[in-house]
């Protein structure tokens, strides 16, 4: 079996680097090895799966084919044994993580420096920022997202759940009066922070139907801590995270309305690209996470 896969893999790394001398740098075997391994491998199939000219390497037909198949099993192979490696060996390297940066610095920060102290072969870059992070462009481990939405294109893990408000200041609703519905929202002041999820459009529930409210408003801003003091000068109603608006409820700056309409099910996921293989140190820090809000629970 192991002289099979040493036959196979000769074949789909020659193909890959084009030639059996490229082949023989690029791994640290003899050309006159590979060749004989890939010779091997044909007469055993009885079949040519390579035409072989001096400028030239291609395949044949059947070639194409087996090399398709043999690729596929050889990347699972290579997948399965570092999945086990990374099972016993020690988190460590390079950690790229990207996070919402208000909640980043409050809430999660501590959450990944504790992760830290178990592991200190890892090495952190923490990016704390208000954007659409593209992970696969900008070689992003794993992002830690607050949403109800997943990207087709990426895996997520819940690691908590997470609450909203919809609030206005005791000044604002002696003004506009106390919104019963959602609609209500649609000619009162409102404050847009545009790193939410549809901005302007604001989603509730009623009847278990998702409903959206177009608000508008004095204030358009890309930082929820703004828009919290915003409306909490009178400026206009606003939609904060729990953990933002809880000091501000609890002092009675901020007053909590339309409670019975907001969405569930906005949790915090990581979030991570579709591989078949996820590295260790990736798997330690979302499992460290989990365990982590489960004993520190976001209000």
């Amino acid at each position: 079996m192991t002289q099979d896969l040493a036959r196979i893999r000769a074949f789909v790394q020659v193909f890959d680097s084009g030639g059996f001398s490229a082949a023989a740098r690029q791994h640290g075997r003899s050309k006159a090895l590979l060749s004989k391994y890939v010779t091997d491998l044909e007469d055993y199939l009885g079949v040519r799966l390579m035409n072989r000219t001096t400028r030239k390497l291609s395949l044949t037909e059947a070639g194409e084919g087996y090399y398709r198949e043999a690729s596929a099993l050889l990347q699972q192979l290579d997948d399965l044994d570092a999945t086990i490696t990374d099972q016993t060996a020690e988190p460590r390297g390079l950690l790229r993580i990207s996070a919402p940066r208000n909640f980043g610095e409050r809430t999660l920060a501590p959450a990944i420096f504790q992760y830290l102290l178990k592991h200190p072969k890892v090495v952190l870059d923490l990016r704390l920022e208000d954007r659409y992070v593209d992970l696969v462009d900008e070689g992003i481990d794993v992002a830690l997202r607050i949403s109800t939405m997943q990207d087709s294109s990426l895996i997520a893990r819940k690691i908590a759940d997470m609450h909203v408000i919809v609030g206005g200041s005791p000044a604002l609703l002696a003004k506009t009066g106390v919104p019963k519905h959602p609609e209500d929202l649609r000619h009162a002041p409102c404050i847009v922070d545009v790193n939410l999820q549809g901005q302007s459009n604001w989603r509730f529930i009623e009847d278990g139907k998702t409903i959206s409210v177009p608000v508008t408003g004095p204030v358009r801003v890309n930082s929820p801590l703004a828009a919290r003091e915003a409306a909490i000068l009178g400026l206009g109603f606003v939609v904060l995270p729990s953990y933002l608006a809880d000091s501000a409820v609890a002092s009675g700056e901020l007053v909590p309305v339309l409670a019975d309409f907001l969405p569930t099910g906005q949790t915090l996921q990581a979030v991570y690209p579709h591989r078949r293989h996820l590295a260790g140190k990736v798997r330690a820090l979302i499992d460290h996470l989990v365990d982590w809000f489960q004993k520190h629970p976001v209000s």
